[in-house]
């Protein structure tokens, strides 16, 4: 039988993977059988969760990516490329939390997440996007946020406004790359059950975000994860430039 790219062994990367809701996605994907690229600006923490995966590093290796270096992605996809002899799968989750009251946010500040969050994304998207393109294949899927629908509530201006702007590439990619095979689809969660969030929302803040989430709990980043697995499937082909919200309720369209 001829290898197809249904049939083969899929490599992922996955951005900001060492630690939280990335290393739950990392585990995700190498459960469903793809070889996966644990990077983080901490390398040390995306070694630590490759050997987790595979010691051996036949089927999971970490690799040193800062989202604010575009040739840190190129870098990254060429080892991909070179140790496994292709990627299929772009998972942009890394980002910059940042929460401040929004009259004292300076622009350098609001400028600095931008571009860090939706910079990053952009980045990563268009360099993968030209690869994936060219050998007609590929998914893309980005990690928004609530806090890119309704504003953001817990988060700073210049989050929320980051997340907006990675829910919008997402339908540029999709609409660009879809002719060739390439998806492009987000998730934005609401709160998750991660340590950053706990850091965030703590003692009464977090009592009062679960009074205000319908279902009444923070989500499982484990569930998002498995979503991740799905969008980043062949089988995924006819969904591009979707987004899927996971937020109890919290924002309802």
């Amino acid at each position: 039988m001829t290898e197809t790219s249904s049939t083969r062994p899929h490599t992922a990367v996955v951005t900001g993977a060492a630690r939280g809701l990335g290393a739950e996605i990392g585990r995700a994907l190498h459960r469903a059988g793809f070889r996966v690229v644990v990077s983080d600006i901490d390398v040390e923490c995306a070694n630590a969760l490759a050997v987790e995966l595979d010691a051996s590093g036949a089927t999971a290796i970490g690799l040193r990516l800062d989202i604010d270096r575009a040739a840190d992605f190129q870098a990254v996809l060429d080892q991909g490329v070179s140790r496994w002899g292709s990627v299929e799968v772009l998972v942009n989750n890394a980002a910059r939390t940042a929460v401040k009251p929004l009259l004292d946010i300076e622009l350098s500040e609001f400028n600095a997440v931008l571009a860090t969050n939706a910079g990053g994304t952009f980045a990563g998207s268009q360099i993968f996007g030209r690869y994936f393109k060219e050998r007609g294949y590929g998914r893309i899927v980005n990690l928004a946020s609530l806090a890119g629908q309704n504003g953001g509530t817990a988060t700073g201006a210049h989050y929320a406004a980051s997340k907006g702007a990675i829910l919008t590439l997402t339908k540029v990619f999709a609409r660009d790359l879809g002719p060739f095979g390439v998806t492009c689809n987000a998730i934005a969660p609401g709160p998750m059950d991660t340590p950053a969030v706990r850091r965030v929302l703590s003692g009464e803040k977090l009592e009062a975000v679960l009074a205000n989430i319908p279902v009444g709990q923070l989500g499982d980043p484990a569930f998002v994860a498995e979503m991740v697995v799905m969008l980043t499937s062949p089988q995924a082909a006819f969904v591009n430039g979707a987004c899927w919200d996971v937020n109890g309720g919290l924002y309802v369209r």
